[in-house]
């Protein structure tokens, strides 16, 4: 069996949950007999694809910036489309998975059979949060679609409400855990901490619920000035964020680190108090298997797929409720025994997930629609 993946999610990441799961599948078939794939790609500076033995992409630029409003950008992605478009009228794959939303496709791969996955519903749960998503093209690739991948009930039941599939075209695969911890590796390479951390992960805009979240604890910080917050991701602080942190006067209490491994991501976790998950919507939540592989305590929101995937591993809290979230985290800051007995908790739940888990339940999708 021969599977088509397209360029379309890795010229877009440089990290990210979407990417980073299609790198995980590729990883797996590329060490099985039954499955061979393709992904005809020039340009990416996605940092999974950049050391993988099992595709070559001939160009990085690792300091350009992604987005339409790069000439070179556009100019270099516009090969991958070439390439992709090429690759879809030639026919010779059994099946095609899109890596994200163009349905550029749909007139190229004539009577091929295609799965896609969705990860969340986030601008359709928040279209006034968002920039307008094109939901039409959207329903038009789902209704075409042989079957489609949700990554949790929450995501499936969100997918029959939105856009009225039907529910036995809609499979739940859930994601793995990439964070393997070696110790040798965390001994030789050490990141600047506090002593005291909540940490905060990823991006931070609007239904991220960051800044509330940041507004909530700050009595905390106020009273003790050891505890601050890390953000791990790509994006500085911006102004407005600066600013608010100065009004908050806790701005020498937050800590901006740019994560460029993943022995700097398990750094982090590991010596952490929390990991603290605001989030008003997630579609599964990645980040909460990485912090019970390297033993974080998990304080999140009731909401969406958390409490799905993470269930008795976590401490919950109303992210629109500032002080059931304030009251929770200071339990979690204040009593070590909850943070071992979640710290039990996670260990027990990563079990049940794993990429290789993945790979296979969605080797059988490809299967059945064949």
């Amino acid at each position: 069996m021969k599977v088509f993946f397209d360029y379309q999610i890795f010229s877009l990441q440089k990290y990210g949950g979407i990417s980073r799961y299609f790198f995980e599948l590729m990883n797996h078939f590329s060490k099985s007999e039954e499955i061979n794939f393709e992904l005809p790609i020039y340009f990416s500076n996605n940092q999974y694809l950049r050391n993988a033995e099992f595709v070559k992409v001939k160009s990085f630029f690792p300091n350009l910036k992604l987005g339409i409003k790069n000439y070179y950008t556009r100019y270099l992605n516009s090969i991958n489309f070439k390439m992709s478009v090429d690759f879809a009228n030639n026919q010779n794959y059994d099946v095609m998975h899109p890596t994200y939303y163009n349905s550029y496709f749909l007139k190229s791969i004539k009577k091929k059979p295609y799965v896609i996955t969705v990860h969340d519903l986030t601008y359709e749960k928040f279209p006034n949060l968002l920039k307008n998503s094109d939901t039409e093209t959207k329903r038009e690739i789902y209704n075409s679609a042989r079957k489609i991948i949700a990554v949790s009930q929450n995501t499936k039941e969100d997918l029959l409400k939105f856009y009225k599939i039907k529910d036995e075209k809609i499979c739940v695969i859930y994601h793995g855990n990439s964070l393997l911890v070696n110790n040798d590796d965390l001994n030789n390479r050490k990141i600047d901490l506090p002593e005291k951390y909540l940490l905060f992960v990823g991006k931070r805009n609007n239904y991220k619920n960051f800044l509330n979240f940041v507004k909530t604890i700050s009595p905390l910080m106020n009273e003790d000035r050891k505890l601050f917050v890390v953000c791990a991701g790509d994006e500085y602080f911006k102004p407005n964020e600066k600013k608010i942190f100065h009004e908050l006067n806790i701005v020498n209490q937050i800590k901006h680190i740019k994560i460029d491994n993943d022995i700097q991501l398990i750094q982090l976790y590991k010596s952490a108090i929390a990991f603290v998950y605001p989030s008003l919507y997630e579609g599964f939540g990645i980040p909460i298997l990485e912090a019970f592989a390297c033993d974080c305590p998990v304080i999140a929101s009731n909401n969406s797929s958390l409490p799905e995937i993470a269930i008795d591993a976590a401490i919950y809290f109303d992210p629109q409720n500032n002080n059931d979230m304030r009251e929770k985290i200071s339990e979690v800051i204040r009593n070590i025994d909850i943070r071992n007995q979640i710290i039990n908790r996670g260990r027990k739940r990563l079990e049940y997930f794993s990429w290789q888990k993945t790979a296979n339940e969605t080797k059988k999708v490809y299967e059945s629609v064949i």
